[in-house]
């Protein structure tokens, strides 16, 4: 029996899937991991290069922190309001430097032979006690926690000293970034697919705002606190006041590593003076420390970006095992960044909490 031709169904035009070859899959699955791994190990590789890059854009933004309030109130361009700030900041650099440098370097001089003397009298002390060994063991404890702190300020100190080529690039970069921001934004933005860049856009302008107001505070922070410690200092008699109080200030800038860490060579050189000393120092760095975490930053942040306390903490243990000494140095102002961009792009974004407020971001 034949068929009838016109009976039979036509072929179907549609292109049937090819079957994947499970080898070609595996290959492609293997190539894509060792490229991560690739891209995974460069990064770390590279983590100094990005703490600097980081550190630039904090010099641009305490440049443009002075700088845009020329460019609201007077004709000046970016560029010279940029250069005014730059004018600004090495003008009042070397009027520090003119009116304390000498002392400052006296008492630098005169810290780091003391502290040695500190420790030994201490540690006479405490031996001389009936319970002298079980607290040197417990002493050695908390001052292996310390000492740890200790070697990355030097560390911190040593990287700053040796790298003035470094500080140099830092500052230069952290120039030109801060001239012309705006280019620098759109030329990061400019990998990003063009759906996504006016949102891109709004996060670093809010990573931007939020850094600008941290600063401000931190420094204004940093300032009281050395002020008053330096003054305390002074009254109760300890040597070096000054320097320890440079040491203080400078140290707010770690969070609750930093003051613990320039608390330890003040108590050692009180120690030197005399039990009264010790007390009342130990008293002086109580009381500021508790000023400034109940009045002074309250006061500071008052209005402007700031970041939890367990966040700053986990950020200077994470970011310093990851980074090193820049990673502790930057810990809070890079895990503020961090915090907002999860903030608007994951919580925002994906989650669409109507809670969530990031650092920085303008109200809605």
């Amino acid at each position: 029996m034949t068929s009838d031709p016109l009976n039979t169904p036509a072929p179907d035009p549609t292109p049937q899937p090819r079957p994947q070859n499970p080898v070609r899959l595996v290959l492609i699955g293997a190539v894509a991991l060792v490229g991560a791994y690739m891209a995974a190990q460069m990064a770390v590789r590279l983590s100094s290069l990005w703490m600097l890059i980081f550190g630039s854009v904090l010099v641009a933004v305490i440049l443009r922190s002075i700088a845009d309030p020329l460019v609201r109130r007077t004709p000046l361009g970016d560029g010279a309001a940029t250069l005014v700030a730059v004018l600004v900041v090495i003008a009042v650099l070397a009027a520090i430097s003119a009116l304390f440098g000498q002392a400052i370097a006296t008492q630098l001089t005169g810290l780091a032979e003391r502290v040695p003397a500190g420790w030994d009298y201490v540690r006479g002390q405490v031996q001389a006690s009936p319970l002298g060994d079980q607290l040197l063991e417990a002493a050695g404890a908390i001052a292996g926690q310390a000492g740890r702190a200790l070697v990355v300020a030097q560390r911190v100190a040593t990287s700053a000293l040796s790298g003035v080529a470094t500080l140099v690039l830092v500052m230069v970069a952290g120039v030109f970034l801060a001239t012309k921001p705006a280019v620098a934004r759109e030329g990061a933005l400019a990998l990003a697919p063009l759906s996504v860049r006016p949102r891109l856009r709004e996060v670093m302008n809010a990573c931007g705002r939020a850094l600008k107001g941290w600063l401000k505070a931190q420094l204004l922070s940093m300032l009281l606190v050395g002020t008053l410690v330096g003054v305390g200092l002074w009254l109760i008699g300890v040597p070096s006041p000054l320097a320890l109080a440079l040491l203080t200030g400078l140290a707010q800038f770690v969070p609750v590593v930093g003051p613990i860490v320039s608390a330890v060579p003040a108590l050692l050189i009180a120690a030197t003076v005399g039990p009264n000393a010790l007390l009342l120092t130990l008293a002086l760095y109580l009381g500021v420390s508790q000023l400034e975490a109940n009045l002074i930053t309250p006061l500071a942040q008052r209005n402007v970006a700031s970041l939890p306390v367990v966040l700053g903490i986990f950020a200077v243990v994470g970011l310093g095992s990851l980074f090193g000494p820049l990673g502790v140095l930057f810990a809070t102002p890079l895990a503020l960044v961090i915090y907002t961009a999860v903030t608007m792009l994951y919580r925002q974004d994906v989650l669409h909490d109507p809670d969530a407020r990031a650092p920085g971001e303008t109200p809605r």
